[in-house]
């Protein structure tokens, strides 16, 4: 009788405990990322970003409409290729994710941008700048880091107004994010009286620039612009230096920001000259970057490169808006994500008509015994 009683007890806690589990909403939240191919550096970081958030929102307990909630990171490998990108897109789709937090890649992020807004959720990039992204206004499309106008336009300024050189050549990948960033580029660089003495273009996945950069040494250019991404620019840095280029400066974007550059450039003396921008703040000038890094570096030690505390604030961004809306529910919290005023790690979040962050910032960087660091 008495062990009978037992298991009557030991049954009733369990099917106590089987309601509460169920009682607790699980609250899916989509990625997508290059973490395999040459671009992995950055889509392991901005992975990690986004599961540190949703492991913090799990820590204190969150809720949403006064119950707790509980979130689930839910990954994809778009391996910056356009078309796994949608496919993966899609899967979240179909996986019912409440919102996603995506792409390191412009022209990953453009397509599969559509594929959210069809489905009616709402995605947050922190890394992708082209600004076609944007262009069409979609409610469901919120960028939270300067883009390409920003960035192209601060290179062009340093390049006359602090370096002041008269004559640069100008390269890119053909991609969405290397064309249309080396597009503002020149344009902003001729307007500032610059003279472009080429213009030439390769592809993400090559290796040898010894024609094109032969090309240009002959044009005595006294800076080479590259659009395009660190696994390009390194053996690029690397050629120039094997043809003599040593005194030749070179600048780009975020793409090749990234302490990543010095590795596949090989030690090459010319990454002495590179200077870059990133959309943002650095570090240690966001609100709440020096202690966000240190937390960061105890749980992926050695993985930080630049993207990670966006994907963070990308995450804390959704989850602040359901909380606003008391629901998870897209078409009841993309208006409160509409009109966030969102205090983050990188910067105080908020939003124009057309889902561009209001107010962004960048940083200039050059490299210094190999390491990223902003220029004063």
């Amino acid at each position: 009788m008495k062990a009978t009683r037992m298991l009557l007890i030991a049954a009733t806690v369990a099917g106590m405990g089987t309601m509460a589990t169920a009682q607790e909403q699980i609250i899916k939240i989509g990625h997508s990322g290059p973490v395999s191919g040459p671009q992995a550096h950055y889509g392991k970081d901005i992975k990690n970003g986004a599961q540190m958030a949703i492991d913090d929102l799990n820590a204190k307990g969150f809720e949403i409409g006064g119950k707790k909630v509980k979130f689930e990171l839910i990954a994809e490998d778009d391996a910056a290729d356009p078309k796994q990108g949608t496919a993966a897109s899609q899967k979240l789709c179909d996986e019912n994710v409440a919102g996603a937090v995506a792409f390191v890649n412009s022209g990953v992020a453009i397509p599969a941008a559509k594929v959210f807004h069809d489905c009616g959720i709402p995605v947050i990039n922190g890394a992708a700048t082209n600004p076609d992204l944007t262009k069409p206004g979609w409610d469901t499309t919120y960028r939270i880091i300067a883009n390409d106008n920003a960035l192209g336009a601060a290179l062009a300024n340093y390049t006359a107004n602090t370096a002041k050189l008269t004559q640069v050549a100008v390269i890119d990948d053909r991609t969405a994010y290397g064309q249309g960033l080396a597009s503002v580029y020149k344009k902003e660089a001729e307007k500032l009286g610059i003279k472009v003495v080429a213009s030439e273009f390769t592809n993400d996945k090559a290796t040898d620039f010894m024609a094109i950069l032969t090309s240009i040494k002959a044009k005595k250019p006294q800076a080479i612009f590259y659009g395009g991404m660190y696994g390009q620019a390194g053996p690029m840095l690397r050629q120039m230096a094997q043809l003599g280029m040593n005194d030749v400066k070179f600048y780009g974007g975020d793409g090749i920001c990234i302490d990543a550059l010095t590795e596949v450039a090989a030690g090459a003396k010319t990454q002495e000259n590179v200077v870059c921008a990133d959309g943002g703040a650095s570090i240690a000038k966001m609100p709440g970057g020096t202690e966000w890094k240190k937390r960061y570096d105890a749980k992926y030690p050695g993985q930080f490169q630049v993207y990670s505390p966006y994907f963070y604030d990308g995450v804390m961004l959704l989850a602040d808006a359901m909380q606003r809306a008391g629901s998870a529910d897209p078409k009841v919290y993309i208006p409160f994500l509409q009109k966030s005023n969102f205090s983050g790690v990188t910067s105080r979040l908020e939003f124009e008509k057309n889902g561009e962050m209001k107010n962004p910032s960048y940083t200039l960087s050059h490299f210094v015994n190999g390491k990223k660091t902003p220029l004063d």
